[in-house]
């Protein structure tokens, strides 16, 4: 395995192994890796021939006051876990490599990223979207694989590459989550003790919700009331949203038919959590 910092060697690399017919995945990553991300990496590295692993916290998808700075960054620990799953390649650039000097070029849609954590986090999906451009041209992979716990983040992604013509096949890849349901997240090492302990609601709020769901209910309105009422059980969640959209497009919907995004952003302590259900 090879960690490089550099866009031509790495893209260089790339192409060698597309032109001995060999074919590549790129997985993108912020970094601080856990299980979630490993399971990307091993359905990669068993559906491809070669595996890139993208490892660069994006200054751009971050707003004024958010935890940039403080985003946990452990490259080492990092490396270990792709060597475990099997990476040939690790693609960790500095800011000034990604984004030279006079940078002004962005991607950007509407609509999808405007609902859910776009509302909260204006900046962010347009920071995803031009970040993750720039990779699949860096890396011009076959596939490129994605955790459902960012849900909206997928379908932006799948929609872009729609959009733009993108000649890359988007994986989306199931939840990871602790034994007591929590989903796995780098932000989770923000958690205290307690605070760990009573992140738990998000899980729990949307097992409420399938299970009405599963009992026949449609009305996404009491389906909604019902994780609302389960969060506010729970004295360290400040709920930022509880909504239920067309996993399309992302908008609401009144009634729960057809592709369905059930998705929650609450805040333990200072902490901001997402979770979903996506039905399909």
């Amino acid at each position: 395995m090879k960690i490089s910092g550099s866009i031509k060697e790495t893209r260089d690399q790339v192409k060698e192994w597309k032109n001995q017919g060999l074919s590549v995945a790129l997985v993108p990553t912020m970094g601080y890796l856990h299980d979630g991300h490993k399971s990307l990496m091993e359905r990669a590295r068993k559906e491809n021939d070669k595996v890139v692993v993208s490892i660069f916290v994006n200054p751009m998808q971050f707003g004024p006051g958010e935890d940039y700075d403080s985003y946990p960054r452990d490259l080492e620990r990092d490396a270990g876990l792709c060597e475990e799953a099997g990476v040939d390649w690790i693609f960790h650039p500095e800011v000034e490599e990604m984004y030279g000097p006079n940078f002004c070029g962005y991607v950007d849609m509407h609509t999808l990223p405007e609902k859910l954590c776009g509302a909260s986090r204006p900046v962010h999906f347009r920071g995803v979207q031009t970040v993750v451009s720039k990779l699949f041209h860096i890396i011009p992979a076959q596939r490129a694989y994605f955790g459902q716990k960012d849900a909206q983040q997928l379908a932006i992604i799948r929609r872009m590459v729609i959009d733009l013509d993108f000649d890359i096949e988007i994986v989306g890849c199931p939840i990871v989550r602790e034994a007591d349901g929590l989903a796995k997240s780098s932000r989770n090492t923000y958690l205290s003790a307690e605070e760990r302990a009573q992140a738990v609601i998000l899980n729990q709020s949307l097992e409420v919700a399938m299970a009405l769901i599963e009992g026949g209910e449609t009305d996404a309105g009491k389906v909604k009331a019902a994780i609302t009422e389960k969060l506010n059980t729970c004295s360290a969640a400040r709920i930022d949203y509880v909504e239920i959209v067309s996993f399309d497009n992302i908008q609401p919907i009144q009634k729960v038919e057809g592709a369905v995004l059930i998705a929650i952003a609450v805040y333990i302590g200072t902490t901001r959590l997402i979770d979903n259900r996506i039905i399909l």
